[in-house]
């Protein structure tokens, strides 16, 4: 593995963040799978608590998530380099797209085929989304109480207009009166 801050560190975060932004639909939420799957599961860079705490802060924050999620994940890996690396890296292919899409932008919204393409990419983001959740309950959904918690915040979301934002600090504040500290093992002591 590369030292923390090293160059080809930041080369892959760029270079893996600028391939996401050409082959991601979806927004955050794929985003987010994907980035587990390269930076966690394939290099052993973050652990899934680690990505967990990012999307949730990225989600806390405003502005858009992905770019919010991005920063953090570059700053946690390899510090304000890493930030920029990944936010560059991960916006780059939208701003050319878009750029380009912008200048044609009569022609491609009277073409059939795009609109049909259109149509199949939208579908492809349900799955996306639900395998990238089913991946975050192994991890987040450990006993009953947060089994509630979330039960509580998805009944919200559905049914309710309370913001987001409150309904992101209410369930923070409720983790800091409910959930005590997990002690970290000292070095040298077993887990």
């Amino acid at each position: 593995m590369e030292d923390r801050g090293g160059k080809g560190r930041l080369a892959t975060i760029f270079v893996t963040m600028f391939r996401i932004g050409c082959f991601t639909y979806g927004g955050g939420w794929s985003i987010f799978a994907q980035l587990e799957e390269e930076f966690g599961e394939k290099r052993g860079w973050l652990s899934k608590e680690e990505f967990l705490d990012i999307m949730s802060l990225a989600r806390s924050f405003p502005g858009i998530m992905v770019i919010n999620m991005s920063v953090m994940f570059g700053y946690k890996v390899c510090g304000v380099p890493g930030a920029m690396a990944a936010a560059f890296g991960l916006s780059a292919p939208a701003f050319i797209v878009i750029s380009i899409v912008t200048f044609c932008y009569e022609a491609l919204m009277r073409n059939a085929l795009v609109a049909r393409a259109m149509i199949g990419v939208r579908c492809s983001i349900v799955p996306i989304v639900i395998v990238a959740a089913a991946r975050m309950k192994k991890t987040v959904l450990g006993g009953w109480v947060t089994w509630v918690l979330a039960a509580a915040s998805f009944l919200l979301c559905l049914c309710s207009g309370l913001n987001k934002l409150v309904m992101i600090l209410a369930a923070g504040l409720f983790g800091m009166a409910i959930w005590r500290p997990v002690k970290e093992p000292e070095q040298g002591e077993e887990p």
